[in-house]
């Protein structure tokens, strides 16, 4: 979706932690489907952005985003802002460089500088569907164990077991059933408690929208220290995905 103002727009990479009906209502934006590698390259050329919001990217059909990626666009004066996903992970990579983090997520991956990326990895249906999600994330599983023991649905221990079978689960395989099953939990149980299951990557890409307009002006023309310079590993990366490596030296 294009926005209607002439003034630069905001970019947003955007899959299945967010259905992109709620996200347009929320930020009018220009809405790109999940980072790879090279996308941050050619949206910034395409579209002159004034800012851009990373929330969801590729890791395993696509090589994901190279960190070097967004320094370059920061060193161009874009404002970067992730958040909820592979946005969250890069922000807290980069957030001494100037890429902004938003949300519970990224402080999270900031405080834990080896919490696993898998936190936030799903498995998604495709592309002409909305990318809708069909496993759910660690991180969200996390935070529904601990919501569920809060308001006393379960105890301390079972928080523990359900968190630990949840963290021994390939990401392709996790859903809230197949922990709560692999548990020991009853098929009723799991009924009773599937409605409690907290969202926190789609509560922290909520926010990143609300907040993006605000940040761009707010670090606009902001640019990291020292000079940018392009690396052999990044420019043969460019090669590899068929990007002219012009276009780094020529925004």
């Amino acid at each position: 979706m294009g926005s209607t103002d002439r003034s630069p727009p905001i970019l947003v990479f955007l899959g299945p932690t967010l259905r992109l009906p709620e996200a347009q209502a929320t930020l009018d934006a220009i809405y790109l489907q999940p980072v790879a590698q090279g996308d941050i390259l050619l949206a910034a050329h395409a579209f002159r952005p004034k800012a851009m919001v990373i929330i969801d990217g590729h890791f395993e059909g696509r090589p994901s985003v190279r960190h070097k990626e967004i320094l370059w666009a920061l060193a161009q004066g874009i404002v970067v802002i992730g958040a909820a996903s592979m946005g969250a992970l890069r922000a807290a990579e980069l957030s001494k460089f100037g890429m902004i983090g938003v949300g519970l997520t990224y402080r999270w991956y900031r405080r834990w500088a080896l919490a696993p990326d898998d936190a936030v990895a799903i498995q998604s249906g495709p592309v002409e569907l909305g990318f809708p999600p069909v496993t759910d994330a660690l991180i969200d599983l996390q935070r529904t164990f601990s919501f569920l023991m809060r308001q006393g649905s379960i105890g301390a221990a079972q928080r523990d077991l359900l968190t630990a079978t949840a963290r021994q689960m390939n990401f392709r395989d996790r859903t809230f059933d197949r922990v709560m099953r692999a548990a020991g939990w009853p098929r009723a149980g799991i009924d009773d408690l599937r409605h409690e299951i907290v969202r926190q990557k789609r509560t922290d890409a909520l926010l990143a929208l609300r907040q993006a307009p605000r940040l761009a002006i707010e670090f606009s023309g902001c640019r990291p220290l020292g000079a940018w310079v392009a690396t052999n590993t990044f420019i043969r990366d460019l090669e590899a995905s068929n990007i002219d490596t012009a276009l780094i030296n020529t925004y």
